[in-house]
């Protein structure tokens, strides 16, 4: 599929979530709506860089407090609906990766039944 493709494709299906959820009051619908865009993984500047130019294009700045968690980022708000522009940082993806290779490894405790007790 080609980004043209792609993008068309993204635009309709939201346009048709829209749609639908005006047809059908009923059906109860999300507190917000995040739309998001990773760069392709590459290194820090490359992935920053992408970032940044998105940024440009949606006349923003980057959000230095996302820095803290080892991302850059961008964002605009259309009301509940937010398009925003990720890049997850090397040194965050490495730590993701080294807390992800114990998965499996511990084990929790069971916890107790508490209809059992009450049931006593």
């Amino acid at each position: 599929m080609t980004n043209d493709d792609h993008r068309s494709a993204l635009t309709t299906g939201l346009r048709a979530l829209a749609d639908f959820l005006d047809a059908n009051p009923a059906v109860p619908i999300p507190y917000s709506v995040n739309v998001l865009h990773f760069p392709p993984r590459a290194t820090d500047a490359e992935i920053c860089a992408d970032v940044d130019h998105i940024a440009e294009l949606l006349g923003i700045s980057i959000d230095p407090r996302e820095r803290e968690s080892g991302h850059y980022a961008a964002s605009v708000r259309f009301g509940p609906v937010e398009y925003r522009a990720v890049a997850i940082l090397a040194a965050r993806r490495a730590q993701y990766e080294a807390e992800r290779s114990y998965e499996g490894c511990i084990q929790p405790d069971p916890i107790p039944d508490q209809n059992a007790a009450h049931a006593a």
